[in-house]
Parts: C-alpha cells; sequence; structure tokens
C-alpha cells in the first residue's frame, strides 16, 4: 500500500503538470492564436476601409475628368461624318463634297460611293467624283476647302488633266476623297 500511495503522490502532481501543459497548449495558446487573427482581419480591415475612403475622396476629381471626356469625344465626334447609318454618312459625304465643287463653279460628271474601309471602331467611307475645273485656280480652292473642312475630309487622289493642250483652261480631274464615320 506504501507503494500504491508513492506512486500516487508522484501521479498526481505529473497528472496536474500535464493537465496544466494541456490547458495552456489547447487553450491559452489557441486563445492568443484566435486574438492575432482577429487582429490581423481588423487590421486588413482597416486597410481596406481606407482604401475605400481614398476613393470617395477622388470621386468628385473622378467625376470631373468624366464630364471633361465626354465633352472631348462630343468635340471628337463632331470631327467625323454624323450619320446613323454607313450608307446615309457616305450620301452626306457625297453631298458635302459635291456642293463644294459646284461651289467653285465646277461641273460633276460622274460620282460614285466606294467601298467602306474597316479601321478599328472606325469606318472610312469615301467617293470618287470625275469634274471639269475652269482653271487651276478653281481647282486649288476646291481642295483647300475640302481639306479644311469640317468634319475633316481628306483627299485620298488627286487625277487632274488638261481637257485641251491647245487651249489648256478646262482640268478634267478625278478626285477622291474620304472621311471618317464612327459606330
Amino acid at each position: 500500500m506504501m507503494q500504491k500511495s508513492k506512486l500516487l503522490i508522484i501521479s498526481i502532481p505529473v497528472i496536474v503538470i500535464l493537465a496544466g501543459f494541456l490547458v495552456y497548449d489547447y487553450g491559452i495558446v489557441n486563445l492568443y492564436r484566435q486574438a492575432e487573427e482577429m487582429k490581423d482581419q481588423h487590421d486588413t480591415k482597416m486597410k481596406t476601409l481606407k482604401k475605400y475612403a481614398a476613393l470617395l475622396a477622388q470621386k468628385p476629381s473622378l467625376e470631373n475628368q468624366i464630364v471633361e471626356l465626354r465633352q472631348a469625344r462630343k468635340n471628337e465626334d463632331g470631327k467625323m461624318m454624323a450619320a446613323q447609318t454607313i450608307a446615309i454618312a457616305s450620301a452626306n459625304l457625297q453631298n458635302t463634297v459635291k456642293g463644294i465643287i459646284t461651289g467653285r463653279n465646277g461641273v460633276i460628271n460622274s460620282e460614285r460611293v466606294e467601298k467602306t474601309e474597316e479601321k478599328g471602331k472606325f469606318k472610312v467611307i469615301s467617293v470618287t467624283f470625275d469634274a471639269v475645273f475652269p482653271d487651276i485656280r478653281a481647282l486649288s480652292d476646291t481642295l483647300l476647302t475640302i481639306e479644311t473642312q469640317v468634319p475633316y475630309l481628306v483627299v485620298r487622289e488627286v487625277d487632274m488633266r488638261v481637257r485641251n493642250y491647245n487651249d489648256p483652261r478646262d482640268l478634267i480631274v478625278k478626285l477622291k476623297v474620304a472621311a471618317l464615320a464612327g459606330q
């Protein structure tokens, strides 16, 4: 019995010490770990909150930039042929160039709409005219007016010939004019 009581006297403190280690390892250390995780989550949420606050502080300047970009887009859209369809834009281009040529004493013999070309989001529409101009001054005025026109027009080809070499007044001109049309 003495031996059992010595064993009991030794085993009880060992059991208490082991129980203390278990409580420490699974209880206290686990609580510290959870507290550390909660602190990390709190720090992460605070960083996110600060980022949101910074973004909200930038909102007025971003709205101003959006307004400026919309205005710039509207200004740039004015430089393209405006129409609901490409066919209507081509007809508008054709009428514009026809008005410029006839306004400078030119006579149009033929006109045709060329095939539309794709350039990214834009389409290039082209019109070809065969015209007769009374002199080189009328032709140069016509070309200047076409090139300085808004919406922007570009003369892609000019083929010029004299109708009569003995009396070089009338010029036979083939013009290919192009413009951008947006989608």
